[in-house]
């Protein structure tokens, strides 16, 4: 048999045999090209996990395709343009082939490349079926995608109406943490490997710039790993799901949220395979509507609508800077500094040793003080890049610039996710054992979350003032009697903030 003369590039962030460039190819078909680049690799100070995970998974992978019978040729290289180039010297192939790259960036120098790109199905929505649903909307709210998504994928749905007759049980969704001490639904910790240590070990010897814990068994690197913990999701925290989804707990790191979205943004679980089994689990009346239909919107709605902003918007979103802000990324988020404020130890502590924080701990711990402390929005953007085990760029670009820091005056929420100590203090058990009181804007015992929600507010006062949802907040924060001594307060966080002495 000669020798195959198509080569299929596969990324590292497309790890599925049936969703990518690899989807219809046999080991008679074409041979199989994989590149660790060491340029990607020191671009930024990654999370020790971050980087395990995805190297693991490609040398999984690769593995599983070589049992499948598939040349691959698997190459470490200083850049991909330089490992494509080796692969190209060596066996000639007629043409190379990928999958569309997950960034702007991607596409671009793939294309400069000489590489032909492909659509995949890693996603539910075409980004351009989204600018089809976009064309003359004079808003794209989230929640109208999210019922178009419903709709047209058939989900939670009967006779053309929503189940339970209502699209959205978010309402439902916003409990306090219980104080009851349950116990929380638990995950696998899988067992590391050869090929686990070999990459951590490599990490070691090429003395790259990483910070954060040794992996501890957390994280799927195998298809078969991914489908365990989607199971025991499924089976295990969905039903606990719903209530509890936007509560922080200081002594659990999870609660009932299903840890999937790394599997998702690498290809070895799909969103369409994690709806269906979250809607069947309610369709067999093991999960309640509000569990169910909270997570699926996590998924068809906010990850989908996130990923079709990010390629609706085009690159020039990445440096926007709305509210200009310039302060620099607090030592205390990357862990050269402690913090006496308890709910941004507790986070960074769990992002140490997981890689991880949950969607509320992101958006009102860490992107909320970011956002009213002025901290700049590429700065952030590039450190939870690095940091999260999920991160990638067209998650995290929407997400910071848009959702958590309002970078881009309004185009993804409405208003700004800024709050003061009291939504914490609700919504978490950090406050009881904080040097600081919510209650308070001023003096050295007041939270800076408190003192400076009132600062960012009369900071950006004539930016934000033609916001109508911020009318109530805004003739708040001018009869405050004590705003200047607030706003003192808040100067004094923002420099300790910077310098690490908070």
């Amino acid at each position: 048999m000669s020798e195959p003369n198509l080569t299929v590039w596969v990324l590292g962030d497309q790890l599925h045999r049936d969703h990518g460039a690899l989807a219809g190819q046999t080991p008679q078909t074409c041979r199989v090209l994989m590149v660790e680049s060491r340029a990607a690799l020191t671009r930024r100070r990654w999370h020790r996990q971050r980087l395990h995970l995805v190297l693991s998974a490609m040398r999984h992978f690769a593995d599983e395709l070589r049992n499948e019978g598939f040349e691959v040729d698997y190459r470490q290289a200083e850049t991909l343009a330089e490992g494509l180039a080796a692969h190209r010297h060596d066996h000639q192939p007629d043409q190379v082939l990928a999958a569309y790259p997950f960034s702007h960036q991607g596409v671009t120098r793939l294309t400069e490349l000489g590489v032909t790109l492909v659509a995949h199905q890693f996603f539910l929505t075409d980004p351009a079926e989204f600018s089809a649903w976009a064309e003359g909307r004079n808003r794209l709210r989230m929640e109208d995608f999210y019922r178009w998504q419903r709709q047209r994928l058939d989900v939670l749905m009967h006779d053309g109406e929503p189940v339970g007759q209502r699209w959205n049980f978010d309402a439902d969704n916003r409990e306090p943490p219980p104080r009851d001490g349950r116990a929380w639904p638990t995950i696998t910790q899988f067992e590391l490997d050869d090929i686990d240590r070999a990459v951590l070990a490599d990490i070691d010897r090429w003395n790259l710039d990483v910070w954060g814990d040794d992996p501890d068994g957390f994280w799927p690197v195998t298809q078969p790993q991914a489908q365990q913990r989607l199971d025991e999701f499924i089976h295990g925290a969905l039903p606990e799901f719903g209530a509890h989804e936007d509560a922080m707990l200081r002594d659990e790191w999870k609660l009932a949220h299903s840890t999937l979205s790394s599997s998702m943004n690498i290809g070895l679980l799909h969103p369409g395979d994690v709806t269906q089994a979250a809607e069947q689990a309610y369709l067999r009346g093991g999960v309640p509507l509000n569990s169910a239909e909270g997570f699926i919107r996590q998924v068809i709605g906010w990850r989908e609508y996130v990923w079709a902003r990010y390629w609706f918007w085009g690159p020039d979103y990445r440096d926007l800077n709305h509210l200009d802000a310039h302060q620099p990324l607090p030592p205390a988020f990357t862990g050269e500094a402690e913090t006496e404020m308890a709910c941004v130890a507790s986070t960074i502590a769990g992002l140490q040793a997981r890689s991880y924080a949950h969607h509320i701990e992101r958006l009102m711990v860490l992107g909320n003080l970011a956002l009213t402390a002025g901290v700049n929005p590429q700065a952030m953007t590039d450190w939870m890049t690095a940091t999260f085990i999920d991160g990638a760029e067209w998650v995290m670009l929407p997400n910071v610039v848009g959702m958590a820091l309002h970078a881009d005056g309004g185009q993804m929420a409405t208003k700004p996710y800024a709050s003061g100590g009291a939504y914490i203090n609700k919504m978490s058990d950090h406050c009881r054992n904080c040097a600081f009181d919510p209650k308070q804007r001023t003096g050295e015992s007041a939270c800076p979350f408190t003192s400076l929600y009132w600062d960012f507010l009369a900071r950006n006062e004539a930016t934000l003032k033609g916001n109508h949802r911020l009318g109530q907040q805004l003739a708040g924060m001018r009869r405050l009697a004590n705003l200047d001594q607030t706003r003192d307060r808040a100067a004094q966080v923002r420099v300790r903030l910077a310098t690490g002495t908070l």
